[in-house]
């Protein structure tokens, strides 16, 4: 089984056997998408965890942490620290913006800054499926990236 599979399955496990989930919430998703800028577009893998808390009952902040990976040769996992502000605008469904730093993705490469906004929907009371965009802002003479990315996730 690979990696993120086990990460996922381990995930659901413990999300499915913990008690229902309280308002705010801790959330861990494996992600998929694609990476695509001037020169070119990639596919682009990763993991993300973060933390929401609700303002009131409509609108949230968050932290989240993220590990991302273009699936292309001679590259490495971008690491990211952000947060994010969002509104649950129809109940089960999450609408959200932020911003985030990325770690460089190769050696020769530039850091990022990533803004973005993305559409969350509950499946059930722990399980949810994420679309999202981000652009990428890298500076140094490299062309700004965009991302976008489905995921699927688990809040406990």
């Amino acid at each position: 089984m690979r990696k993120p599979a086990l990460l996922l399955a381990t995930a659901l496990a413990l999300a499915l056997a913990s008690s229902p989930a309280r308002a705010d919430e801790a959330y861990v998703e494996l992600t998929g998408g694609l990476s695509w800028n001037g020169e070119g577009t990639d596919a682009i893998s990763g993991i993300a965890g973060g933390y929401d808390v609700d303002l009131d009952e409509r609108f949230f902040v968050g932290v989240e942490a993220v590990a991302e990976k273009l699936l292309v040769r001679d590259t490495r996992v971008a690491w990211g620290i952000g947060g994010r502000i969002g509104v649950e605008l129809v109940r089960e469904n999450k609408l959200f913006i932020g911003a985030n730093w990325q770690s460089k993705d190769c050696r020769e490469c530039s850091d990022a800054i990533g803004i973005g906004t993305g559409w969350e929907h509950n499946l059930t009371e722990k399980l949810y499926l994420k679309i999202e965009y981000k652009r990428l802002l890298i500076g140094n003479g490299e062309p700004d990236a965009n991302v976008g990315i489905l995921g699927i996730g688990v809040m406990f």
